[in-house]
């Protein structure tokens, strides 16, 4: 039997949730990649492990067995890395900058699980726009950077891609468009865009806009993410923006809908990114092999792309 512990993080997560898209939106990954941990799962086990109902994942008798044993292996994973280890020696320090919506959204928990691992490397982060990013990483003021790597432009920096975060329609709650078959580019024109302007959202919008024959009606332009989760749920307008900074409320309680579009609109990716052909430390290659062991575990086929090593 050839088992992950990412596949079985999807599992449970699919459980716990009851549907793939919330599953893959807790885990900032695509909804492809927890359907695929899953069937290979049920291959290994024999059976199915889920129902499937237009509800969304209901538990077989077989998966709530399993949930069980899911759940101890988890745990005792846990307890493992939580563990002192040969890596608790290594010490040193390291300067990495972040943008603002990595640190909001993805960063913080991953801080906190590689200081328990690497209790004596002294992380010093810094948020900061991409261009400030990529000038401190040429210039040798921060070792590394966890960036959106699509957005990444200098042909002086390595970078290595974990994630990509999909981009759907924000719609209110009983909106529409929720009643169409399929959803276009073509119909959002036609309703107000709330546009993010922050790390550069708005500027990738209008690329795959672009694209095509539309362009968004702008009602606001903003930095605040929030500020659109208030405004598309309070049906003031729509907006498109990544599973990652996804929410299903907004501060007012407002729900908020998602709706994957027909058009290829790219995903957001989320990855390292270092001075190309700098000598990586030790301080920095731990960071970098403990992201590579959550994201791109041998047996996940999703893998992820180094460029400019």
């Amino acid at each position: 039997m050839s088992l992950s512990i990412r596949q079985l993080k999807y599992f449970v997560a699919t459980a716990e949730l009851g549907q793939v898209s919330q599953a893959a939106i807790q885990l900032n990954i695509s909804q492809s990649a927890v359907t695929t941990a899953i069937k290979e799962l049920e291959l290994e086990v024999g059976g199915a492990l889920f129902s499937r109902t237009h509800a969304g994942m209901e538990l077989t008798e077989s998966g709530r067995k399993f949930l069980g044993h899911a759940y101890t292996i988890l745990s005792a994973v846990d307890e493992a890395l939580r563990a002192p280890t040969s890596n608790s020696t290594l010490a040193g320090s390291l300067s990495v900058a972040t943008t603002y919506t990595v640190m909001g959204y993805f960063l913080p928990h991953h801080l906190q699980r590689f200081s328990q691992l690497y209790p004596r490397i002294s992380v010093n982060v810094y948020e900061l726009n991409r261009d400030a990013i990529e000038e401190g990483l040429i210039s040798n003021r921060f070792d590394m950077s966890v960036v959106l790597t699509s957005n990444l432009v200098s042909p002086e920096l390595a970078s290595e891609t974990f994630f990509g975060s999909e981009r759907r329609l924000w719609v209110s709650a009983r909106h529409p468009l929720l009643e169409r078959p399929e959803v276009t580019l073509s119909h959002v024109a036609s309703e107000p865009y709330i546009m993010l302007t922050v790390d550069e959202a708005a500027q990738t919008a209008l690329r795959y806009w672009g694209r095509t024959p539309f362009q968004p009606n702008i009602r606001l332009r903003t930095s605040s993410v929030e500020a659109v989760r208030s405004m598309v749920g309070n049906g003031w307008g729509v907006s498109i923006l990544s599973d990652m900074v996804y929410r299903p409320w907004s501060l007012e309680g407002k729900r908020i809908e998602t709706i994957n579009l027909k058009d290829a609109i790219p995903s957001m990716t989320v990855g390292l990114a270092w001075k190309k052909g700098a000598e990586l430390a030790p301080p920095m290659s731990a960071f970098r092999e403990y992201f590579r062991q959550i994201f791109l575990e041998p047996s996940f086929s999703g893998g992820g792309r180094v460029r400019g090593i």
